[in-house]
């Protein structure tokens, strides 16, 4: 088996039963015997469960970096003299990119919303410091034009808009599937990511957009 083979069987396996079961609740024995490999060779490629971990959420998260950046460059945002870009046309760079992710599940976006959570609500203090050091400037100038284009807000308040936005777009898009089959009451009815999220757009906008609540000073260092 190929050294790249037995990185993507092992990657394969993890972030399905890492979104499955969470993070504490999978051992490393289960994903060798899923991915059907044996534990030294997971400890050879990646050296303990936090870089797995790591490296799960990377596989993810480096093609949408660059998908954003893409983006934006090809806009000409950030460029000198260049206008700020419309709030609504950075939530669709935002979501489109997530969609256009390769991934190695036909539910791979699903799959990732889902780790995404969970890093947010299981004790992964590694996972946040690795994703802060690792991928923060990616974003930064795309949070900077967010700060631009809601210059009511306080710092405190956009702050938690967007995590009220990253939260939407996390519940949505990983339970998709099953948020369909409620509405069609059908289990074999057919999810269209691309439909869901120019539903979701607009309510995500409606919330970032609306009158500021917190009239405050800002006391918070700028995020």
């Amino acid at each position: 088996m190929a050294h790249s083979e037995t990185v993507d069987r092992i990657l394969d396996a993890a972030e399905l039963l890492f979104a499955e079961k969470g993070f504490s609740e999978t051992s490393l024995r289960m994903i060798t015997s899923k991915a059907k490999v044996n534990l030294a060779a997971v400890n050879y490629h990646f050296g303990s469960k936090n870089a797995l971990i790591q490296a799960v959420f990377s596989r993810f998260l480096s093609p949408l970096s660059r998908l954003m950046e893409q983006g934006l460059k090809e806009n000409e945002w950030g460029e000198a003299g260049a206008p700020t870009p419309q709030l609504e046309d950075l939530i669709r760079l935002y979501t489109r990119s997530l969609l256009k992710i390769p991934t190695s599940h036909d539910n791979g976006v699903s799959i990732f919303m889902r780790l995404l959570g969970l890093a947010y609500t299981q004790s992964q203090g590694h996972l946040r410091k690795y994703l802060e050091e690792e991928y923060s400037r990616s974003f930064r100038l795309f949070m900077q034009f967010v700060k631009e284009s809601t210059p009511g807000l306080t710092t405190k308040e956009r702050f938690w808009r967007m995590q009220f936005t990253i939260g939407s777009v996390a519940f949505t898009m990983s339970s998709i599937q099953q948020l369909t089959e409620i509405l069609d009451n059908s289990v074999d009815a057919k999810s269209d990511p691309e439909k869901v999220v120019n539903y979701l757009v607009p309510y995500v906008l409606a919330g970032l957009k609306s009158p500021p609540v917190d009239t405050s000073s800002d006391t918070v260092k700028a995020i």
